[in-house]
This record gives C-alpha cells, structure tokens and sequence, in this order.
C-alpha cells in the first residue's frame, strides 16, 4: 500500500457495504450498473472473492466483485472494479485487484484471473494489462461476447482478459 493509501484499510466485504458498492458503481458512470440488491447479495455470497477498500470511518471507497467460475475452480472471474472519485489517482484500484488475488490463490488454490473489457475502457484495460506485467503472467485476449448479443440496446463487445499462471506470493 502507498502513502497515498495508508489511511485505507483493504477487507473483506459484509453485507452493509452493499449500498456503497451500488452507490460507487452509479457514480462510476462506466460501469453496468446492477440492482441495489445484487450488491447486498454480492457482499454477502461472494465476500470471500471480492474486496473493499475501508476509509478511516469505515465505509467502502472502493471494491473488487469476483467470483470462482463453476466450471474452471481455478479461475477468478473478476467482475467489476470501482473507486470512489474522492480517492481515484492512488493507484487504489491496483492495490484492490492484488490484494484480492494473492488472498485468493492462497485460499482458493488458484492459477488464472478473467474479466471483461470492453475496447472503449482504457482505464481498466492499463489495470489489467500492468496487473498481468507486476505479476509475470501471460496475457491472452479475445473477444466473448459480440455487441450483437446484447438485447439491451447499444453495447460494445466485451474482450476477456486471461491471465496466468498466477502464484501464490512468497
């Protein structure tokens, strides 16, 4: 953790930052915004796959949601990534991913981290592309679901991002 950070606390989440996640994650304005309950349930279902950055009072300014995918256990499905705009420029979204990952691949036995990314999201494609290059991981992309799949109007195709091996840290 930088300087910048040492006033933050990286945790687990619990079910009462629910309403910080959906509150950061609509003033994000980038990212799908899901239900306010989705988030409660995200907290609460996948605590042990995700992270929370904690200010000194105790709320959530920033998280990490993933989830171990159901048919490759070794895989960390990262979903979203989001930090309050009062602490953005810290390098905390960094800081948030690694944390999570090196409890994860302790905890959890594993070896590859997925997202999705769509081209337009520079910001989270510079996240991942220096997660894969600090951590000395390969870096393979293509394309997962075209725009056309999309039923919801207008939306960019979404690349994955496949990173790995991933080892635990020394």
């Amino acid at each position: 953790m930088t300087a910048a950070q040492a006033d933050l606390e990286i945790d687990r989440p619990r079910v009462a930052d629910g309403a910080a996640l959906w509150r950061i994650a609509k003033d994000s304005k980038v990212l799908d915004l899901n239900s306010s309950y989705a988030y409660l349930l995200w907290c609460r279902d996948f605590a042990a796959t995700s992270a929370v950055a904690r200010a000194a009072s105790g709320e959530a300014v920033g998280f990490v949601t993933g989830y171990v995918r159901p048919d490759r256990p070794g895989t960390l499905l990262i979903w979203q990534v989001a930090v309050d705009e009062a602490y953005r420029g810290r390098g905390l979204a960094a800081t948030l991913l690694d944390g999570l990952v090196a409890r994860t691949v302790t905890e959890q036995a594993l070896t590859t981290l997925e997202t999705t990314i769509s081209p337009d999201n520079l910001p989270s494609q510079r996240l991942f592309t220096s997660f894969a290059e600090r951590h000395g991981a390969a870096l393979e992309r293509e394309t997962l679901f075209d725009a056309g799949l999309f039923p919801d109007g207008p939306h960019e195709p979404e690349v994955l991002y496949r990173i790995g091996p991933l080892s635990a840290p020394r």
